[in-house]
C-alpha cells in the first residue's frame, strides 16, 4: 500500500509545513523515505514500536541511547481505513514538533487516500476502455467478456445508442482530476456505460430500450459539451449513432464515427440519422474519390476563380443573381465563367446530372 514513491512524495509535501527532518517508515520499521538520504533504508526501532502498538511514540535523549536508528523527535502511525501502513517521524526537540504532529498525520493520511482513490480510477478506467473496445469489435460476447461485463455490471442485452466525443483544441494530456470531473458530470442513467478512449475521445453507448428521443439525448449531449469548453476551454464535437440491438452494437458505432467526421467541420453534435450524402462519402476509399475529382473537376483545380465560383454558386442555393452578388462580378462575368467551367470540364452546371457531378466533386475536395 505504501510504495516508496508516495512516501517520498509525502515528505516533500510534509517539508513545506515544517523545517524538520521527516522520515516515513514502514510497517517493519524500514525507512522508505527521508530529508536525509542517509537515513534511507535503515531500521527505525521507534517507527517499528510505533506500529506494533498503533499509537504515538515521544523519543526523548535518553531513548535515543536505548532503540537502534532513532533521534528525538516524534513517531506517529499513518492509517489507512482503520490499519497501520506506515510511520511518519519528525526529528527534533519533542516539546516543539509535537503540536505538529495531528495536522502532519492528518495531512499524511489524505495524500494517502488521495492517491488510492486515484489509483483506483485509473484502473477502472483502463478496465473500461478495454473492455469497451473489446465489447465494439466483438462479433458475438465471449465467456471471458461475459464475466468482464458482470464484474463492471454492464448489461450486454440492452439495445444502445453509440456516441463519440472528441475533444478538440486544448491542453492534453489531461489530468487524472480532470478526467475525473468530466466523466462524472455527465447525468448518464445507471445502465448508460462511458469511457474515455485515449487522451482525447469520450466513448459512451446509451440504454435506448426506453425508446429515448433525439432530442432529448441532443440536449443532454449539448449541456455536456458546453460544460467541457467552459469548464476547461476544449473545443469539444459529437457524432452520434443509431438506437441498434446488442449483437449490431458495433454498426451504430460506425454510424457514430461516420457523423463525427461531419460535426467536426462545424463543432457541433451531428446524428447518423440526419446524413444523407455523407452516407455514400464515408464508405468510398480515398483512391475512389480522388479519381472522381480527376474526371470531374480536375482541369479546374488550378484555376482558383473558377472554381471558387463554383463553391459560391453551390452555397447560394444556385442563385446566379446571388452568386455574382456575393462574388461583386457582374452578371455576364458569371455566364462567361460557368461557360469556361462546362468547357474545360465537360460538364454543364444547367442540367442536373452535370450539376450533381460538380457539386458531388467539390463536396469530395472539401472534404
Amino acid at each position: 500500500m505504501l510504495q516508496p514513491e508516495l512516501a517520498e512524495k509525502i515528505v516533500r509535501e510534509v517539508q513545506k509545513l515544517i523545517a524538520e527532518e521527516i522520515i516515513v517508515v514502514n510497517t517493519e520499521g524500514i525507512i522508505m523515505a527521508s530529508t536525509n538520504q542517509d537515513r534511507l533504508g535503515t531500521f527505525h526501532e521507534g517507527a517499528f514500536i510505533t506500529s506494533q502498538q498503533k499509537k504515538k511514540l515521544i523519543i526523548t535523549e535518553k531513548d535515543v541511547m536505548k532503540l537502534e536508528g532513532v533521534k528525538s523527535g516524534i513517531n506517529l502511525p499513518i492509517f489507512f481505513q482503520h490499519e497501520v501502513i506506515g510511520v511518519i517521524g519528525i526529528t527534533g526537540d519533542p516539546e516543539m514538533v509535537t503540536p505538529f504532529g495531528e495536522i502532519i498525520r492528518k495531512m499524511t493520511e489524505l495524500l494517502i487516500s488521495e492517491n488510492y482513490f486515484g489509483e483506483q480510477f485509473d484502473y477502472h478506467s483502463r478496465a473500461m476502455e478495454t473492455f469497451v473496445l473489446e465489447w465494439l469489435q466483438a462479433k458475438e460476447p465471449s465467456p471471458v467478456l461475459l464475466e468482464r461485463a458482470r464484474a463492471l455490471s454492464i448489461s450486454l442485452d440492452l439495445p444502445r445508442t453509440a456516441v463519440i466525443i472528441e475533444l478538440g483544441q486544448g491542453k492534453f494530456p489531461l489530468s487524472r482530476d480532470v478526467w475525473s470531473t468530466i466523466l462524472n458530470s455527465f447525468s448518464q442513467n445507471k445502465n448508460d456505460v462511458l469511457t474515455r478512449s485515449g487522451n482525447e475521445r469520450i466513448i459512451m453507448l446509451i440504454d435506448c430500450s426506453e425508446a429515448i428521443q433525439p432530442t432529448s439525448l441532443k440536449s443532454r449531449l449539448q449541456q455536456f459539451l458546453h460544460y467541457i469548453n467552459k469548464s476547461f476551454g476544449i473545443s469539444v464535437y459529437a457524432g452520434v449513432g443509431q438506437c441498434t440491438l446488442p449483437s449490431t452494437l458495433h454498426h451504430s458505432y460506425a454510424q457514430a464515427e461516420r457523423a463525427l467526421k461531419l460535426a467536426e467541420k462545424n463543432r457541433s453534435i451531428i446524428f447518423d440519422e440526419e446524413l444523407t450524402l455523407e452516407m455514400i462519402t464515408g464508405v468510398l476509399t480515398q483512391e475512389v474519390k480522388s479519381e472522381f475529382i480527376q474526371r470531374t473537376i480536375g482541369p479546374i483545380l488550378k484555376e482558383k476563380d473558377l472554381l471558387m465560383t463554383l463553391n459560391e454558386l453551390f452555397k447560394q442555393n444556385h442563385s446566379l443573381k446571388n452568386t455574382a452578388q456575393s462574388l461583386h462580378i457582374h452578371i455576364n462575368t458569371l455566364h462567361y465563367r460557368l461557360k469556361k467551367i462546362e468547357e474545360l470540364t465537360h460538364l454543364n452546371p444547367n442540367t442536373i446530372h452535370d450539376l450533381f457531378c460538380l457539386y458531388f466533386a467539390v463536396q469530395l475536395l472539401d472534404e
